[in-house]
């Protein structure tokens, strides 16, 4: 052990033991930005790491939740996991998670090492830890400040993967992830037949590049926004009609579905988590030898970290807070279906937001234009409730565009708490839907427990 790790390690250790005095909910990165500015590769100095048993998980959209629901699995079934449950998956994430799992002497031992890692920095955190497997979620638009377009970090993953991967695990109804396969020794695929909530897009929404050739990439239908089944007209290119792992007999109300010929239970019934518990069932029994059946056990009683919809009632409306990544069309296109699909009469209070990140922000809500509202539009929405200071006007517009009657769209543009909830409670449905950002969230839930609201 060098001189530099060991006192990199040390540090490390140090500063998890003030966190957990001082607050035990943090910490999931700090330790291993500290650690790395003493040793920058001190994630390839632990020992006891068998590559084999390492898996990256990856992609725009799903990390989190693939992470967690494999990691119960994997432990339901007497299994030993090192991983980054909290989400930090840039590298000092990765390291902080190691440096918890080691000894003193930087020695870790596990059955599996599962991280969750950001997809523009996966070719700097395999640099040191090696993982020879690879699950890949899905590669989308998302970030378009940081990333640019997801062709961009295609290509970064190209390179990256361009030595070969000894296995990879690749969403067969995403076309660009679909075809990074090429570059795996051996390629597993999962994936979902057509469901009953599957849906079309006109020829004017945005499609993508085939990854082969450039050229057009056609949806017969999308499962989920951006996924589905695909084909290229100019090279043939076309997700295989049979994956390794498919899902089937899906049925959202009953909450079930199967995977070769084992019923399973959905921990959330709604259809953009099918993708990830098709990647949880392939990875457990590939890697891990966990029979089908017993997937399907610990399916039965898994709860996610911070589910996806927080319902609260307060003054007799039962408000469905949507939390979505922001910045990001696929993850907002899921949530419109999903209001779409509740036939009862609703409002829906849309909080966009604009894209900060690096100055200059970019403060047009342009992930709106590439969402396909018309279903939402033609369904029975009583109002439309736009706010926030930066884009609730460009929020309105496209709502304007889809044909919504300017009469049923108020606008504040303001975050305030007070302003938004008494817009709410002039409605005169029960039945809310909120999109906003975290941190308007986070405002908002504290003002709704001053006043008494009641929290599911």
């Amino acid at each position: 052990m060098s001189a530099k790790f060991r006192l990199a390690l040390a540090a490390g250790k140090s500063i998890n033991t003030l966190v957990n005095i001082i607050d035990k909910s943090r910490g999931s990165n700090l330790s291993g930005e500290k650690a790395l500015l003493l040793d920058s590769k001190m994630l390839s100095h632990f020992k006891g790491v068998d590559p084999s048993k390492v898996l990256f998980i990856t992609g725009t959209n799903g990390k989190s939740t693939t992470n967690n629901l494999l990691n119960h699995i994997l432990k339901d079934n007497g299994f030993k996991v090192i991983s980054n449950l909290e989400g930090a998956n840039l590298l000092a994430g990765v390291t902080t998670s190691m440096i918890k799992a080691s000894n003193l002497s930087g020695r870790v031992d596990a059955d599996l090492y599962l991280f969750e890692t950001d997809e523009r920095f996966l070719p700097i955190i395999r640099e040191q830890l090696p993982a020879a497997n690879i699950l890949i979620t899905n590669l989308q638009k998302d970030q378009v400040q940081r990333n640019g377009d997801p062709d961009y970090i295609y290509r970064r993953l190209e390179k990256a993967f361009r030595d070969g991967v000894p296995r990879m695990f690749i969403n067969n109804d995403e076309p660009r992830s679909a075809s990074l396969a090429k570059y795996s020794e051996r390629s597993v695929s999962y994936g979902s037949e057509k469901h009953s909530q599957a849906f079309t897009k006109g020829d004017s929404y945005v499609t993508m590049p085939c990854p082969v050739c450039r050229h057009k990439i056609d949806f017969e239908y999308y499962n989920t926004d951006g996924i589905g089944s695909f084909k290229c007209a100019h090279c043939g290119y076309e997700s295989s009609k049979e994956a390794d792992y498919t899902v089937r007999d899906i049925d959202f109300e009953s909450g079930t579905f199967t995977v070769q010929g084992v019923k399973f239970s959905m921990p959330y019934n709604t259809p953009y988590m099918i993708y990830n518990y098709a990647a949880c069932v392939a990875v457990a029994h590939e890697m891990c030898g966990i029979s089908i059946e017993d997937c399907a056990k610990s399916f039965g009683n898994f709860k996610n970290v911070g589910g996806r919809i927080q319902v609260m009632r307060y003054k007799g409306k039962t408000i469905k807070y949507m939390r979505i990544k922001q910045e990001n069309p696929e993850t907002f296109q899921s949530s419109i279906n999903e209001m779409a699909n509740d036939p009862s009469r609703k409002m829906v209070a849309l909080g966009l937001a604009p894209l900060v990140d690096f100055v200059p922000h970019y403060a047009v809500s342009f992930y709106a234009y590439d969402c396909d509202f018309s279903k939402l539009v033609e369904g029975d929405v009583e109002k439309y409730f736009c706010f926030t200071d930066a884009v609730c006007y460009d929020t309105a517009n496209r709502l304007i565009y889809e044909g919504v009657d300017k009469d049923i769209i108020s606008i504040a543009d303001n975050e305030d708490p007070e302003q938004i909830f008494k817009e709410i409670e002039q409605a005169e449905t029960d039945n809310v839907y909120l999109i906003t950002w975290l941190h308007t969230y986070e405002n908002m839930e504290k003002y709704l427990k001053k006043e008494g609201a009641e929290f599911e």
